[in-house]
């Protein structure tokens, strides 16, 4: 077994534990361990110890260069050996860091947790007595790209997804020397377990069908297969995309969005008792329980003028906020709005704002798929399914109504 020569400086560790400094011990061992191991490394290299002449040696010792090394507990200056040839390379540096990651890993985590790159260098600087770039946090987050890659673009054929969310919210992007306005799109599917999973995301253009068509596309491709209801806000262009990338699949119309756009066109003073109406269609379990709601309502305002154009977006999408009616009832409160997916936003858009101005279209990818990832994986822990009821196969029908 081949033995370390261990030489300890020990007027620095006894200043070190006469001072109580337990960081500056670890670090003056973890040198010494270090520089010993990477000696041996050169010993079996050559494969000749000092001052040994066999006729096996395959190189000779050329002295040492220093080299700096940080980790939990600070920067280290090690003594790197080298030969002659030059062709020696100690494997410790690779070794050790993939073996203890856990100060990279927690740079990562406090990015992702929304800490500004300003913030996490302040941090390192605390923790370890050295400063780090914010170019560094940001190379150091660049690791997690294979990682994001892998879920952004994972098969999607494990799974009938039966009910699709989607919706885009906007962040700002530096481009060609301009700061430009993208939008963010996101996916959220319900699974066979009645189990959410974000299915997909892309930084792209700002809102139109030709971006959303190219989104589908991508998760048709990546084995997303008919949903029997895709849940949304009304975009045109997302509507659109939606007719022609998902044909034959139901869309069920934010009733949140929808009840605050006609909301909005009410008069402001003593609305009380229509919103009232006008919400209760909308909180129906039955298609015939919402007509008599929507006769209600109607009743109410229709000698008023005022009423006008309300009723006119009622009657235009009406029928629209109504399709989770065509399935099982204990799921409705689930599909007629997109409010999860909306709080996914907010998530996001917390951990985001940090950041302002993202440099470039790669890190908002970067940053945004890891939150998604961290989200993803705390659905799939949660002790309890999204959609509280039964659970049901692909071909089953819920309900006899029909929208």
């Amino acid at each position: 077994m081949t033995q370390l020569n261990i030489n300890i400086n020990f007027e620095e560790l006894t200043e070190a534990i006469m001072q109580s400094d337990m960081n500056m011990m670890m670090k003056s061992l973890a040198v010494t361990v270090f520089n010993a191991y990477m000696e041996v490394e050169r010993d079996e290299f050559i494969q000749a110890k000092n001052y040994e002449r066999n006729d096996h040696r395959l190189d000779y010792r050329n002295g040492y260069y220093e080299r700096d090394f940080t980790l939990a507990v600070g920067k280290l200056r090690l003594k790197i050996p080298r030969t002659r040839s030059g062709e020696f390379s100690t494997k410790i540096f690779e070794q050790y860091q993939r073996k203890d990651q856990a100060f990279v890993l927690s740079l990562m985590e406090a990015v992702v947790q929304g800490v500004s790159t300003q913030k996490v260098t302040h941090i390192v600087e605390q923790l370890c007595g050295e400063s780090v770039s914010k170019s560094f946090v940001s190379n150091t987050m660049k690791r997690l790209d294979p990682e994001i890659q892998a879920f952004k673009n994972r098969s999607l054929t494990y799974s009938f997804f039966r009910y699709v969310y989607v919706d885009a919210m906007y962040i700002k992007v530096r481009e060609d020397h301009r700061v430009v306005s993208k939008g963010v799109y996101i996916a959220q599917g319900v699974n066979q377990k009645n189990r959410r999973e974000i299915l997909g995301f892309q930084v792209s253009e700002e809102e139109s069908t030709t971006s959303w068509k190219r989104f589908f596309q991508d998760l048709r491709e990546r084995g997303l297969t008919q949903p029997r209801l895709i849940i949304s806000d009304a975009h045109a262009g997302l509507k659109k995309a939606i007719q022609e990338i998902f044909t034959g699949t139901a869309w069920q119309r934010c009733t949140v969005h929808f009840l605050r756009n006609m909301i909005d066109q009410m008069p402001k003073k003593n609305n009380q008792e229509a919103r009232y109406h006008l919400k209760k269609i909308f909180r129906a379990n039955t298609l015939q329980e919402a007509k008599e709601a929507r006769q209600k309502f109607e009743d109410h305002v229709q000698d008023d003028t005022r009423y006008k154009t309300v009723l006119a977006l009622l009657d235009q999408g009406f029928y629209d906020g109504l399709q989770y009616l065509s399935e099982p009832e204990d799921y409705h409160v689930s599909l007629r709005t997109t409010n999860s997916l909306e709080r996914l936003n907010r998530e996001v858009r917390r951990r985001e704002k940090v950041v302002s101005i993202f440099p470039n279209v790669d890190s908002a990818e970067r940053l945004i798929g890891a939150v998604l990832m961290d989200i993803h994986q705390a659905w799939q822990k949660a002790p309890r399914a999204f959609l509280k009821g039964p659970v049901l196969g692909k071909e089953d029908t819920s309900s006899e109504d029909e929208t």
